[in-house]
């Protein structure tokens, strides 16, 4: 009899569904808006996740090393299946052919589809780890460590126009790129059998005596868009954004730098997690309706695709010259049926139906209430005409805030905006108090000095804060 082969990762689909996030985290930024290499936005690029070699480490606000630690059950799970992954830069020039047979370099070289140009192309490359978690222990963990040695290499890719005739060529140029993975399993004490797992990614790429040619000389021998995929089948990786809180000590004590790990996957599936350098939730997917990778940081598919669909021509042309993945975004968005750039507006994902008091079918779902629960628009309760008029405060510092009151803004160590840096201080007034569905209470305030006071007060578009981020102002405004 003849049994089947046991897979060498038997998460090889989770990883799979997982990937679909992760590619999107791999080329994050990978190519701006209007996707042309002159264009000022890709004169400076590969922002995320970028690890140069440790000559190059401390200058700039660049390391030479990202650290992942996160919290695993291991349960029945005996082995990890860890998948480090990464862009590789190539230089690419763009050489003319002459009359007589030979290359040279040139700026730029047309074509009647595409404008070839000088570009820094990404290609992916990864390494893979699967070893017993028994073996990762801190006393032969350095003995499991995974190093990789990608040699410098040069190709050559023909130029030929219409006719078929060759015009030139591209140079792909990629340098010497060195790195080291190093995983590790710390039992942690306690009631249940909890380890941290710490997996530490390491550019060790020798390049001594060119600190000084600055970070366009250190990419060609960086991991850009460095993350992780970890997977430990049987076991269970505990959310370190909202742990439980008996394991809530244990992650916040853990300590990531450059990474992110999140349970990827579909909801309910926790033996996969994705460290990104970018922020994510747990259980991360990509939009049903985005219809394809734009590459471009922080993208909005919808505007991205109807500025893209506004470029000339000519843009278009150096925008495919640029990089191929900038042409298919051309090319995507040409072809885009009108059915599909509608999906683009928008879908509502969910609808539940507000209860209490005597709440309307016609109130926001997902918005603020009065605190006497009726349920009135959050944007501005007094164009409802069942709002009682009752003047709503809370009590702060012994004060009573209401509409109208002055107040300082402290927002302290919660800081759920980045905006919050920049208000800390300010003095604001408050336009009106109001609760949402799940009874917190909120001041709707208006920042003094911001020349868009008469408009947010127009429309409704008030900063909130909680009452532990405010103090109450005696003067007047």
């Amino acid at each position: 009899m003849t049994h089947p082969r046991r897979p060498l990762n038997p998460l090889a689909d989770g990883f799979d569904r997982a990937r679909a996030v992760a590619d999107a985290v791999l080329f994050e930024g990978y190519v701006l808006y209007p996707y042309r290499a002159s264009a000022a936005k890709n004169q400076v690029r590969w922002q995320f996740g970028v690890l140069v070699p440790p000559a190059w480490a401390g200058t700039g606000g660049e390391h030479d090393v990202q650290r992942t630690e996160c919290l695993l059950e291991p349960r029945d799970g005996d082995r990890l299946h860890a998948e480090l992954r990464f862009l590789r830069v190539r230089r690419r020039t763009v050489e003319r052919l002459a009359d007589d047979g030979t290359y040279t370099e040139v700026p730029d070289l047309e074509l009647p589809d595409r404008v070839l140009v000088p570009w820094d192309e990404g290609t992916e490359e990864r390494v893979l780890i699967h070893t017993p978690l028994a073996e990762l222990t801190e006393d032969q963990a350095h003995a499991r460590a995974v190093t990789f040695d990608l040699p410098p290499a040069t190709s050559h890719e023909p130029v030929v126009d219409e006719a078929g005739r060759t015009v030139g060529r591209l140079v792909r140029r990629a340098a010497r790129l060195r790195g080291e993975l190093r995983p590790l399993v710390e039992e942690l004490p306690g009631p249940y059998r909890v380890v941290r797992l710490t997996v530490t990614v390491h550019n060790t790429t020798p390049v001594p005596g060119t600190v000084g040619a600055g970070r366009e000389a250190a990419l060609p021998h960086s991991m850009v868009g460095t993350h992780l995929l970890l997977g430990v089948p049987g076991g269970r990786f505990l959310s370190m954004t909202d742990p439980p809180e008996w394991a809530r000590p244990a992650a916040d004590a853990s300590h990531n730098d450059g990474a992110w790990p999140v349970l990827a996957g579909e909801p309910g599936d926790d033996d996969i997690v994705l460290s990104s350098p970018i922020i994510l939730e747990d259980h991360p997917a990509l939009a049903d309706e985005s219809p394809g990778p734009l590459y471009d940081a922080t993208e909005i598919d919808e505007i991205l695709s109807l500025r893209t669909a506004a470029l000339t021509e000519r843009e278009k042309r150096e925008a495919r010259g640029t990089d191929a993945r900038a042409a298919e975004v051309v090319d995507l968005v040409d072809s885009m049926p009108e059915a599909v750039r509608e999906r683009l507006h928008g879908a509502i994902r969910g609808l539940r139906e507000v209860t209490g008091g005597d709440a309307r079918a016609d109130a926001p779902a997902a918005g603020l209430s009065l605190p006497d629960g009726s349920g009135h628009p959050w944007w501005d309760p007094a164009q409802d005409s069942e709002a009682d008029g009752t003047a709503v405060t809370v009590v702060i510092d012994g004060e009573t805030v209401g509409a109208g009151s002055r107040v300082l803004l402290t927002p302290g160590a919660r800081r759920t905006d980045a905006q919050d840096a920049f208000l800390l201080g300010r003095h604001a007034t408050v336009e009106t108090v109001v609760r949402d569905l799940d009874g917190e209470t909120h001041l709707a305030v208006v920042v003094d000095d911001d020349p868009g006071t008469d408009v947010r007060r127009d429309q409704g578009r008030f900063l909130y804060f909680k009452p532990d981020e405010v103090a109450p102002l005696k003067e007047a405004p």
